[in-house]
């Protein structure tokens, strides 16, 4: 062998196409493209299905294009998000055989009648499908969705304003497999309630194995729609109902019999106050994240009975409460695993509460500070000594 000669480099051609596929798919989408239009045997590696595990195809539907879909089901997505429609929704859902995943956020102008054409036979594989803001859509699009999509795990129907206890008694009728559902601002009651939960008098099994349900300004809903989730939905994990307008602290005895919630958000709901707090703590609730920001009847006497049971919170939110240093201490001194802390907002805190935080809450990784106008710099010092703060809101707080 001749000394002073170099080695040759290896080529990245000369990579077998698995590791090439195995480089490739650590790259973003606009770069797995850009690395199939190089050569032959880079788009071979490229196309291979491992590469778009999980990605999203977000896609403009404006005119017919076959060769998009046969591309999309060569590398394997089964992910496709819609961005602007313009054409029959059907292209998508034959075009992709095996979809389980369709997002129609904000497609404004879908309709019920789009919506029944390309869903005109069972779709077995689809599992997720989202509908949030598509405000023409209706209770007539619901009975297609129960009749054909029997396997659908999460249906996001946030902003569908005209869905109302029909569309849920036809959710309860259908799909047995339900998992996630998102009624945000839909014209639904108590009664559609009792659907979900198999409660009506009709005999319908109800959505049982549902697990999160949003809620979110439906003011329609009262304290019985929270006695049906109590009575049926003994699966359920996550349960929002901001904005609720209707909802009272007695509503909240109910919520504390389901041992299976963890996550409860009251976000302005008006009329909870400290009482509803001591009824949601007299069973030891298991909560792990509790919401009850910008409700102005929770104060330091609400966050007394929260520290005396809700022991497995990990995250609380309490912006714009009335609180005070007391009430924040009794926090700080019992829920010693909090990791979230919100009390932006709260005019009341000082450098006091904060110090107290600090003594005690060392597990904590974000705190929300925002419009806090009482705290110095004496209060932010000791809270950024914290071993594990990762996230600091100061907002609108001013240098004191």
């Amino acid at each position: 062998m001749m000394e002073g000669r170099e080695r040759p480099l290896a080529n990245v051609s000369c990579l077998y196409p698995e590791i090439l596929a195995l480089i490739f798919s650590y790259l973003d989408v606009r770069d797995k493209g850009r690395a199939a239009q190089v050569c032959s045997g880079w788009r071979e590696a490229a196309y291979n299905k491992s590469v778009w595990r999980g990605v999203e195809a977000k896609l403009h539907l404006r005119k017919s294009n076959p060769a998009l879909f046969q591309s999309l089901v060569q590398r394997g997505i089964r992910r496709v998000q819609v961005l602007s429609l313009r054409r029959c929704l059907r292209d998508v859902v034959q075009g992709i055989p095996n979809i389980e995943s369709l997002n129609l956020t904000g497609c404004y102008n879908l309709s019920d009648v789009w919506l029944t054409q390309a869903f005109i036979q069972d779709v077995n594989s689809l599992t997720v499908l989202n509908l949030s803001m598509c405000k023409q859509i209706t209770d007539t699009s619901l009975m297609n969705i129960s009749q054909h999509l029997k396997n659908l795990e999460v249906l996001d129907l946030g902003g569908c304003s005209n869905i109302s206890n029909v569309g849920l008694l036809l959710i309860a009728e259908g799909l047995r497999n339900l998992k996630s559902l998102n009624l945000r601002s839909c014209c639904v009651s108590d009664i559609g309630i009792s659907h979900l939960a198999g409660l009506s008098h009709n005999g319908t099994e109800g959505t049982l194995s549902l697990e999160h349900l949003s809620l979110q300004d439906c003011y329609k809903i009262t304290d019985d729609g929270l006695r049906h989730l109590s009575d049926g939905l003994h699966n359920l994990k996550s349960l929002n109902l901001s904005f609720c307008a209707s909802i009272t602290d007695s509503g909240l005895k109910h919520l504390a019999r389901m041992s299976s919630l963890r996550e409860l958000n009251l976000r302005s709901s008006d009329t909870i106050s400290d009482i509803g707090l001591a009824y949601l703590a007299e069973n030891n609730s298991r909560l792990t994240i509790l919401d009850v920001s910008f409700c102005n009847k929770v104060g330091d006497q609400g966050l007394l009975h929260i520290s005396q049971s809700l022991f497995n919170l990990r995250s609380l939110s309490l912006n714009a409460c009335p609180i005070t240093d007391e009430g924040l201490g009794r926090i700080a001194r019992t829920l010693t695993d909090l990791r979230t802390l919100n009390i932006g907002q709260c005019s009341r805190i000082t450098d006091k509460g904060l110090s107290l935080v600090s003594e005690n809450l060392h597990k904590l990784l974000c705190i929300d500070l925002y419009g806090c106008t009482n705290i110095t710099t004496v209060g932010l010092e000791k809270v950024m000594q914290l071993p594990h703060l990762s996230v600091l809101n100061l907002g609108l707080w001013q240098k004191r």
